[in-house]
């Protein structure tokens, strides 16, 4: 089948999705090209909208035009699709044939609240950072349940309106991921911002209908706003019983195909056989992207399916990380000082591979990947 006969449908408004959808046209893709995304707000970069959005001053989300593309977009929510019949059906009951099909439907926001417990927020989409901006506007106090990523940006952004704000989780800020050096050198930054943390020995759960509060270790904090950041939950449910996803999200290979012909994942969603699980960082979702759709045409692939690099800003500090994590152990400093907070990093580890770290340097990410890549050539 020709590029012009092969239809191709991408289920998600995501980076991931809208990656796909532009790598379809730049690798000659010039026939039927559908894309389902049920959010009403469109195209738009998630990433900024904790690091900046949220921070209010009339900052709007980062949009995308994709009008150029020649897509047709259908605005509903992908509710089944049929691998024998090839079709996505929405929820007006519209059925959406397809030839290939890549599945970038990303993830959504898990929650903590009770069955019937109101007023619980969360961050992911345009439409949450709104609601939250409106909370926040006259807010005195603050809870983030999550000190994750996500939980210190939202915490950065209660600190620049002034509100005095509670970070509650298992673990010190980032433990899991970027290791004692770095958590203990960002939560004594927050803590000079005057944040507050608060460790959870057993399960958080939410106090009140509205929440009006957070029940935890055996007392219970009370705050004008409450903001449950304890990660994602991968957008699977309009695949059951097709064999593409399971309890982890959907399985793919190197080339981003799942176990089911014709049928791509990238982004949130999906996870990498040979791999410890969902990465779902902005940078992974952009080269998924590419892959699918370069697997959906048959095509060899310009990238790998993992990009290890991401950013965050917490406090005003960037952070950026290229390499694999989690970092153990102590860095070599290569430039600065961690403590006058512009340090350039540098951790080695046992494969030979090796990560490093602008923590509040400014350097372009390609030099910082020249220097994960040379240094971890120069150890093997």
């Amino acid at each position: 089948m020709s590029t012009a006969q092969r239809r191709i449908v991408i289920v998600g408004d995501s980076i991931a999705g809208c990656t796909a959808a532009r790598e379809l046209r730049a690798r000659g893709h010039d026939g039927a090209l559908t894309m389902i995304g049920a959010d009403p707000d469109g195209y738009y970069a998630r990433p900024p909208l904790s690091k900046h959005v949220l921070k209010g001053d009339g900052a709007e989300a980062e949009t995308w035009d994709l009008t150029d593309l020649d897509i047709i977009s259908i605005v509903d929510l992908a509710v089944s699709v049929n691998t024998d019949r090839r079709t996505v059906t929405t929820a007006d009951g519209t059925d959406v044939p397809y030839d290939a099909l890549i599945v970038a439907t990303g993830a959504s926001a898990r929650r903590i609240a009770g069955a019937d417990q109101l007023g619980e927020n969360v961050l992911r989409t345009f439409a949450d950072v709104r609601a939250l901006r409106t909370e926040l506007d006259t807010a005195r106090t603050a809870v983030v349940v999550g000190a994750g990523f996500l939980g210190l940006e939202v915490a950065s952004a209660c600190v620049a309106r002034g509100i005095a704000v509670t970070v509650v989780d298992v673990d010190p800020p980032l433990r899991r991921l970027l290791g004692p050096f770095l958590s203990d050198a960002i939560a004594a930054r927050a803590e000079a911002a005057s944040v507050q943390f608060l460790r959870a020995d057993s399960p958080v759960s939410l106090v009140g209908s509205p929440v009006s509060g957070i029940e935890c270790a055996g007392r219970t904090l009370e705050a004008d706003v409450v903001v449950t950041c304890a990660g994602d939950v991968p957008e699977t449910g309009w695949l059951t019983g097709t064999g593409i996803a399971d309890a982890r999200g959907v399985a793919v290979d190197e080339c981003c195909a799942t176990a089911v012909p014709d049928v791509f994942a990238a982004g949130d969603v999906a996870y990498l056989r040979t791999g410890p699980g969902r990465a779902p960082f902005w940078s992974n979702a952009v080269a998924q992207g590419k892959v699918a759709a370069a697997s959906a045409l048959g095509l060899e692939p310009t990238c790998a399916p993992t990009d290890d690099y991401f950013w965050t800003e917490i406090l005003g500090l960037s952070i950026k990380v290229v390499g694999p994590l989690p970092l153990d152990g102590e860095p070599t400093v290569l430039e600065g000082s961690v403590d006058e907070g512009s340090a350039l990093l540098q951790w080695s580890h046992n494969d030979g591979r090796t990560t490093i770290v602008a923590f509040g340097i400014k350097k372009p990410v390609g030099l910082l990947r020249r220097l994960a890549r040379d240094s971890a050539v120069s150890t093997n």
